[in-house]
């Protein structure tokens, strides 16, 4: 059934105020940084590789770089091992170099905060770059990784599969407050709920405003989660 674009709006509503309640409205940020360069590299890092995975590298990594300079000379072959567990690591760690020298040679050190400007970085795509807008300089960005663009999809608020077409989707139908937000908690959702194999509808807080949700097999927790 179509939806009309007054209900559309009345369910986005409903399903940001259930986030919120659910997570509360408090920016965070899951990558372990000091400085908007080690952000800018843990992100780089984190590409196909978990978060916690990049917290264990990074926790030493950046104690035996602690500074764009460092990085900017470090040795290729040692670089690889040292973030070897990140996966993809013969092209990370080029990239690491290159945005380190980069940074120093053409930003004073600094990472930039125009888009344009970041995704010239090396290993700095779309994505990247709004992670950075929106956790450093708290810029209204949409970061369209897997879970945003799967969840987004079946919540029915998106339809391309293209990352940057979901982005401007998004927003579209999100208010720029809550654009950072919603990166930040439908990743967590994914990561626990709605789950890519196996999601569980039945125990989703956004359920009723989920056109994909499955139907709750057992009643009796059905009603008790109905009445939350």
């Amino acid at each position: 059934m179509r939806e009309s674009k007054a209900k559309r709006e009345e369910r986005v509503q409903n399903i940001l105020t259930a986030l919120d309640r659910e997570y509360g409205t408090e920016l965070r940020c899951y990558l372990d940084h000091e400085t908007d360069w080690q952000l800018l590299f843990a992100v780089i890092m984190s590409a196909q590789c978990t978060d916690a995975r990049v917290n264990l590298v990074t926790k030493d990594l950046f104690q035996k770089y602690p500074d764009l300079q460092a990085f900017a000379e470090a040795e290729l072959s040692e670089l690889e091992q040292d973030i070897r567990s990140t996966g993809f690591y013969h092209n990370k760690a080029k990239n690491l170099i290159a945005c380190a020298r980069m940074l120093l040679s053409e930003h004073g050190g600094r990472v930039p905060a125009d888009l344009e400007s970041l995704t010239a970085l090396p290993g700095v795509g779309r994505k990247t770059a709004n992670v950075i807008r929106g956790n450093i300089y708290q810029e209204p960005s949409i970061v369209v990784d897997t879970h945003v663009k799967r969840i987004s999809r079946k919540l029915g608020l998106a339809k391309a599969e293209d990352p940057e077409k979901i982005e401007y989707e998004l927003m579209e139908v999100l208010p720029r407050d809550h654009w950072i937000l919603w990166n930040i908690d439908i990743i967590t959702l994914g990561r626990t709920i709605c789950t890519a194999r196996n999601p569980r509808c039945g125990e989703c807080f956004l359920r009723e405003f989920c056109p994909s949700a499955k139907p709750c097999k057992d009643q009796a927790v059905c009603a008790i989660l109905k009445s939350t």
